[in-house]
């Protein structure tokens, strides 16, 4: 289970640590993929198994199922953790979320989100701000 906000710095080749207590989890692999928001969402390998299947059940005659599969699986791209417990980012993906020197990454229960740092705190700021108005919205999905 992933929980928490960590902040850190993108090195120029694009590499970027992962929290200490989370490379035991995607030490046996890892896909990092475009995600909702602009951020990019990392998944164990078997957890992402799981959600690519269900992905690919979808029914393709629906133009919205193409576009989420394209957005999710086409961008996806397995990565390992180095011995020093970084992982490398492509390019295409740092540019997708326009991710800086600054990143959060935070924990989602069965993923990690990679944010630029910025985007982050503005997010972080307008959803608090709301955070009444979406709790009485989630109401009746029993939350």
């Amino acid at each position: 289970m992933f929980l928490g906000e960590y902040h850190y710095t993108l090195d120029d080749k694009g590499r970027l640590s992962i929290p200490i207590g989370y490379r035991t989890a995607l030490q046996e692999g890892a896909v990092v993929t475009r995600g909702l928001d602009h951020t990019l969402f990392l998944y164990p390998k078997e957890q992402w198994k799981s959600l690519a299947a269900k992905i690919a059940a979808l029914p393709l005659s629906q133009a919205d199922t193409r576009a989420f599969a394209r957005l999710m699986l086409a961008g996806a791209m397995e990565v390992t953790i180095d011995r020093s417990g970084r992982i490398t980012v492509p390019e295409y993906l740092r540019t997708y979320a326009n991710l800086q020197k600054r990143t959060v990454i935070s924990g989602l229960y069965d993923r990690l989100e990679i944010w630029d740092e910025d985007a982050w705190q503005d997010y972080v700021t307008r959803t608090e701000a709301a955070g009444d108005q979406i709790a009485e919205r989630l109401g009746p999905a029993g939350l």
